[in-house]
């Protein structure tokens, strides 16, 4: 599949034929300095200029922090891009935001289509090696819709000859394009994604590896008693899909389940959206698409910890065959749902998935969505919300989302949530009162999740879209939020 990216590389020194050469700007002892910069391109600047290069790119808005690009032009007709990277003691995630706007610059410059791009930012420790690629790969990211790249090539230059720096540079490949996988997959428009497509772009993707897919059609939905995802599908002309993609390694001891939500056009059904809410709603099969790239990019990293990811998917239209509110639905595994609201369709996807999710004996399940506006409205457009059982669980997605630089926040899910959710005619009603909606969804999803089983609910809904101008290595449109923590939690759980 073509994900629109350059032909990346690895090396020690500087491709004499490079058109652009990204370098970092870092604060040390309260000054700035350069990293990254070979010393034969400063010293035929200072003989050309008179001047340090440090000098003219401050008085050209060069600055440590990150996000913050100059452009100066080197002798020779080399371009130089200089990128803040925060303070001289870098973390990966500065070293990932430098890279990242670095590169966006770079797929901004004329002629960007062919041109060959080296990033160089002075990298010696494995982590910031790994987030120097993953931020490099990111920002050169850009739905083209099968176009040409916005560069040609892109050479990840690195200060250390170590075998651990090539290992951590193949490692941040298969983490970035997995993230560039699930943003693609988002980006894709509603009429050329839908369930069937779907499934069938993710046993292409499955196939070169040793991953194992699983589709139930609508026959087998039917036949099986999935009520939550054939009834949020029965408005729609195109029939729901549940898709299973399963990683099994020998010898591995410990078991991940991954549930994604895969609404691949949301209008609301009979509770119809306005025209503006609408108009996104491509992405609202994010979660589905996170997952799945997830399970790809553990098996080609080899983890040691069995895992599988289903992926719910369907597509919320109105029509004389779409269900109502008030409708009772029958999850799979038995429990009888109060509809309140078609617009609420995720958890009822998600309940069913969880329900055959659990029949695995998973150590821990994780469920991954773009579930209420609420959660956009208490944390913003940056920053995911994180509902778990207990506080362990809890902690070890935080640990996972704050080594892969991801954002989230801890949101309680309440005791007396399970009230709002009592139905006099079903077991349980989907919604519950307008307050405190993303912890009464978190709720509602954990009714479905055996009470002795390790489950967290991720909801992506503010941070996986982004509809403003681009910033770090995050593009316009989808993100790719929550693969990096998904790919880090595997990992932490195979040690």
């Amino acid at each position: 599949m073509d994900l629109s990216l350059p032909e990346t590389s690895i090396g020690t020194a500087i491709d004499s034929e490079i058109d652009v050469l990204v370098i970092g700007m870092a604060k040390a002892s309260g000054r700035n300095v350069l990293v990254g910069l070979p010393e034969d391109l400063e010293q035929s600047w200072q003989q050309a200029f008179g001047r340090p290069v440090v000098e003219v790119a401050e008085s050209l808005g060069a600055a440590a922090k990150p996000g913050t690009v100059a452009l100066l032009a080197i002798p020779g007709g080399l371009r130089l891009l200089v990128t803040g990277v925060g303070d001289i003691d870098v973390t990966p995630e500065q070293v990932r935001r430098g890279a990242g706007a670095g590169l966006q610059a770079a797929c901004k410059l004329p002629g960007g289509q062919g041109l060959k791009v080296a990033l160089s930012l002075d990298t010696v420790e494995p982590e910031v090696v790994k987030g120097a690629v993953e931020g490099g790969v990111l920002g050169s990211y850009c739905y083209r819709a099968g176009d040409a790249p916005g560069i040609a090539s892109l050479e990840i230059v690195v200060a250390s000859k170590k075998a651990n720096a090539r290992q951590a540079y193949e490692e941040g490949l298969i983490v970035a394009n997995a993230v560039c996988l699930a943003r693609h997959w988002i980006n894709l428009p509603a009429n050329e994604l839908y369930p069937e497509s779907f499934a069938a772009l993710v046993k292409a993707v499955a196939k070169p590896t040793d991953l194992e897919v699983d589709i139930w059609d609508e026959k087998a939905l039917h036949k099986e008693g999935f009520g939550g995802i054939l009834a949020v599908g029965s408005g729609s002309a195109k029939p729901p899909r549940l898709i299973k993609v399963s990683y099994c390694p020998r010898g591995a001891k410990r078991q991940l389940n991954l549930v994604g939500k895969g609404i691949t056009f949301d209008s609301g059904g009979l509770n119809l959206k306005s025209a503006e809410g609408m108009y996104t709603m491509k992405h609202d099969m994010s979660g589905a698409a996170s997952v799945i790239a997830a399970v790809r990019a553990i098996a080609e990293l080899g983890l040691n910890i069995k895992v599988n990811a289903y992926a719910a998917m369907a597509e919320n239209m109105p029509s004389g065959t779409a269900y109502r509110p008030s409708d009772v639905l029958k999850i799979y595994g038995g429990k009888t749902v109060e509809n309140a609201n078609t617009d609420a369709e995720g958890r009822l996807v998600l309940a069913d998935a969880l329900v055959k999710a659990t029949e695995d004996s998973p150590d821990l399940i994780v469920d991954v969505a773009t579930l209420t506006g609420a959660c956009i409205v208490a944390l913003g457009e940056r920053i995911a919300g994180l509902l778990a059982r207990d506080d362990e669980t809890a902690d070890l997605i935080l640990d996972a989302a704050e080594s892969a630089g991801e954002l989230f926040w801890q949101l309680p899910i309440p005791e007396d949530a399970p009230d709002k959710l009592k139905s006099k005619v079903a077991d349980l009603k989907s919604s519950g009162e307008r307050w405190g909606g993303a912890l009464t969804a978190a709720a509602f999803l954990g009714e479905f999740v055996p009470s002795d089983t390790s489950w967290a609910h991720l909801d992506i809904a503010g941070p996986t879209f982004n509809t403003h101008p681009p910033y770090y290595y995050v593009p316009e449109g989808a993100t790719g939020m929550s693969v990096r923590t998904l790919i880090a939690l595997a990992a932490q759980l195979a040690r």
